[in-house]
């Protein structure tokens, strides 16, 4: 099965860049309302590719923004395990158009990279899916286990209606695991797993002190204005160390164990590779953990942004009536994205000194997730990896957040492997790419995937 099923794919290399090359024609950039023809158009293609490789159940359902596409295939027998696969086909905007160097909806190939808005973030990748159950059904006739494929629409935007939909289909959506194919490896040689995310708590402060603007030499030295409190307020979140002081921050958070920590030294990443791509010399923060600790598996508090008065060209001597600042917060096992909102409140309500009015609120939450490392899905994504790069992967922990990881989890109650093979890339930027390479080796990386996680299972 795994043989005739390689074979087919590398015999069909030609048609499935060919077939992508469709998909990725499709302006399906789910921000803009007028794209919304567009948005079902690529719902309605995806769902027709798995109507024709073979899929039964096919749907499109409808929501209060762009359709979900789902279908399964459910015939691999008892006691075989079942994988949910996610991806999804929305695309970020283009802007600024003026900087790419082709049309960002006629995908081109240059450099052995395919150039176009949305092959890497998420249609490529997530295509590898679709080409790898093709190409076992269409040579042996059936998968090696049961799958069930979910596309959604709004990624991009928030999944604002992807948690609603889980929660209301929970036994059409029901498996053994997740597998994502939405990340990047760590170098063209170097595959990697990621195995654990954090989770985000996002806040917002305003700040009102008198009722208008005011006059710095009339009043100044007599008002405490909402510039200076927002300041005073932004600077008393952490301690000398870079250590968060809001109280409780830290109650819950889970020990890190010395296997993990021991996992993540071995990740390739340098603090050369750092400062690369900073542009800075010293990082900051927890002198007692690493730089890597501190930006993958430690909590955080971060000012995303901060105004108050007059910031134009020139000078205004003013002190003005409002501040504020937005802050978010990336969190660990097993910290609480809503406990961890009241405790921010109530921290900074406190600091608010003066005659000043404060207003904390929560712009949005979401949780954590991890992998076990001894599960049989990272066992078989390992494998699959070594397979096709021939190179053992690296396990790695990502600092940022995927929401649907932590849906799953939470709803599903299932594992999800983060099984990627983009690199960088340029994803959300002008000239987007993705090596054509990386697309078939990502194909043939799923095609084991599903075989060795059956052999896992038996």
């Amino acid at each position: 099965m795994l043989n005739e099923a390689l074979g087919y794919a590398h015999n069909n290399h030609q048609r499935f860049l060919d077939e992508l090359f469709e998909l990725l024609r499709i302006p399906s950039i789910s921000a803009f309302s007028d794209h919304e023809p567009e948005m079902e158009r690529a719902a309605g293609w995806l769902a027709d590719e798995l109507k024709r490789i073979g899929f039964d159940n096919v749907q499109v359902f409808p929501s209060e923004g762009p359709s979900f596409v789902y279908g399964e295939w459910l015939k691999a027998g008892d006691g075989v395990p079942t994988v949910l696969v996610y991806g999804h086909y929305d695309v970020q905007p283009v802007d600024p158009i003026e900087e790419w160097d082709s049309d960002p909806f006629k995908p081109e190939i240059r450099d052995g990279k395919i150039f176009a808005r949305g092959v890497s973030d998420d249609k490529g990748q997530s295509y590898t899916h679709l080409k790898a159950a093709e190409s076992f059904l269409s040579t042996s006739g059936q998968l090696p286990v049961n799958v069930k494929i979910l596309f959604e629409g709004e990624e991009e935007i928030g999944s604002l209606n992807l948690d609603k939909f889980v929660e209301e289909n929970t036994e059409l959506l029901a498996a053994d695991s997740a597998v994502i194919s939405d990340s990047r490896i760590l170098a063209p040689d170097q595959p990697s797993i990621v195995y654990r995310l954090r989770g985000l708590t996002y806040m917002e402060i305003n700040l009102k002190g008198p009722r208008r603007d005011l006059h710095s030499g009339s009043y100044g030295g007599s008002v405490y204005n909402p510039a200076q409190a927002i300041a005073d307020i932004v600077a008393a979140l952490h301690d000398d160390n870079g250590t968060v002081t809001i109280p409780g921050f830290y109650d819950k958070v889970r020990p890190l164990t010395d296997r993990e920590r021991s996992v993540l030294a071995k990740v390739p990443y340098t603090l050369d590779d750092w400062r690369k791509e900073t542009g800075l010399d010293k990082p900051w923060g927890e002198k007692e953990y690493t730089f890597l600790e501190r930006v993958t598996i430690r909590p955080t508090c971060e000012v995303n942004g901060i105004w108050g008065g007059f910031s134009d060209e020139g000078a205004k001597t003013v002190l003005p009536a409002e501040a504020g600042a937005k802050v978010s917060m990336r969190l660990v096992p097993d910290q609480d994205p809503e406990e961890i909102a009241d405790l921010f409140a109530d921290y900074v309500k406190k600091l608010a000194g003066g005659d000043v009015k404060i207003d904390v609120f929560t712009h949005s939450t979401g949780w954590w997730s991890i992998s076990p490392l001894e599960s049989p899905e990272i066992a078989a994504a390992s494998r699959a990896y070594e397979a096709v790069f021939d190179n053992e992967p690296v396990f790695t922990a990502e600092g940022g957040s995927i929401p649907v990881v932590a849906t799953f989890q939470k709803e599903l109650g299932i594992p999800t492997v983060l099984m990627g093979f983009g690199l960088e890339d340029n994803i959300h930027s002008p000239n987007e790419n993705f090596r054509v390479d990386h697309f078939y080796k990502g194909i043939d990386t799923v095609i084991h995937y599903l075989c060795f996680l059956a052999e896992n299972e038996a």
